[in-house]
């Protein structure tokens, strides 16, 4: 995936989410939701899909597609470039 979109994916990710870090600081393969990764929970889900669909305009239609596609940066790419492209 675009490099430059996991760029704007990992600052979509500390301004949607309030994270306390900077962007670079989170890797394109640490797991968004476990604990020892950024341990984000459900309500943090449900943002990150807005924001995905406010800012790449890809909804995510369903929770179980969203448990996929959130595990990390490199699923979110891939995720929005598989939307964009179909």
């Amino acid at each position: 995936p675009d490099p430059e979109l996991k760029s704007r994916i990992k600052a979509m990710l500390v301004e949607s989410l309030m994270l306390k870090m900077a962007p670079e600081e989170i890797g394109d393969s640490t797991q968004l939701f476990a604990p020892d990764g950024l341990g984000l929970d459900s309500i943090d889900a449900l943002e990150l899909a807005v924001a995905i669909e406010k800012n790449f305009g890809v909804p995510t239609p369903s929770a179980e597609v969203a448990k996929e596609a959130f595990v990390s940066v490199d699923t979110i790419a891939a995720y929005i470039e598989a939307k964009r492209g179909a």
